[in-house]
């Protein structure tokens, strides 16, 4: 990889690592729910009229938006406003790495090598570690919101393979479309006609940063340059440089919002990363079915 392709890259792992803090700007006193349909509504618009619809079925689109929108990033948003800490957020959605292999095995009949095997469990051990020996950093809740975005990662993935799509930026800018009504609608269900007053109300000038920079930074910029560098590099060099993901998380929490972790949390996170980059390093196994691995970079 060239020095300008690497800085890109870097680059983007840092915005994306940002952005878990940018999350937790925006839904510290707002309704998290509604500011991830703001995100999406922005990343969508104006750009959706300079992007060709890719041709594919219309419900490829709409089960993407759902998935994406409210099943990784409006539940992660959750998980942030629920107590779970923005750096420790980016960690534990590192888990898609291995659900995606779950969903290989399950639906593609894919075989786990040992060196994934041994990956796993150092990550399984580690994530464990981290959430019994919190500082108060994790809550049961915010785990079991992460959770389901990390399940969702690997569906999203899923839903693009089987599209069939050749332009994967604009797939996502389309599906996108979708994915702010989902949302409105959760929001509305749990918590009345009442919450778009509030949200007006309460709306801030940190509110207008975090759904700005998860749009155009996080999403459009993002997006744009990650999948340059994957029509010019191979996924297996590609998929390494996320884990950078979770350090400028882990430092942006740090440094904006004084998140710590406990020494305990500091070996099990570093354990945790360490099982996924064994995992992450595999290369690709043999059959025609086998599921890339999506990774939980790609914010």
């Amino acid at each position: 990889m060239n020095p300008k392709d690497l800085g890109l890259v870097v680059l983007v792992m840092a915005i994306w690592g940002i952005n878990f803090s940018m999350i937790k700007l925006g839904v510290s006193e707002l309704d998290p729910l509604l500011i991830a349909a703001a995100r999406f509504l922005f990343a969508t618009f104006p750009i959706i009229f300079f992007i060709r619809r890719p041709a594919v079925p219309w419900r490829h689109l709409m089960s993407y938006g759902l998935v994406f929108g409210t099943g990784i990033w409006g539940m992660a948003s959750c998980a942030i406003t629920f107590g779970l800490s923005s750096g420790m957020a980016s960690v534990l959605l590192q888990i898609d790495v291995l659900t995606t292999v779950l969903v290989g095995v399950l639906l593609y009949r894919e075989t786990i090598s040992r060196r994934m095997g041994v990956g796993i469990g150092i990550a399984l051990i580690g994530v464990l570690v981290a959430i019994i020996y919190t500082n108060g950093n994790v809550t049961p809740a915010g785990v079991m919101f992460i959770l389901v975005s990390a399940i969702c990662w690997p569906l999203a993935g899923v839903i693009v393979r089987r599209s069939g799509t050749r332009s994967p930026f604009a797939f996502n800018i389309w599906g996108m479309l979708f994915a702010p009504l989902p949302l409105i609608g959760l929001s509305l269900l749990f918590n009345g006609p009442g919450v778009f007053e509030l949200t007006y109300r309460q709306w801030h000038a940190g509110a207008w940063l975090s759904v700005l920079f998860q749009a155009y930074p996080t999403t459009l910029f993002g997006y744009w340059v990650w999948n340059r560098m994957l029509l010019k590099y191979p996924m297996s060099r590609m998929a390494p440089l996320t884990l950078l993901v979770s350090v400028f998380a882990l430092a942006s929490g740090y440094l904006i919002y004084g998140e710590q972790l406990s020494p305990a949390q500091w070996v099990s996170c570093s354990a945790f990363l360490l099982g996924v980059a064994l995992v992450l390093y595999q290369g690709p196994l043999p059959g025609k079915g086998r599921l890339p691995v999506p990774v939980s970079g790609e914010r």
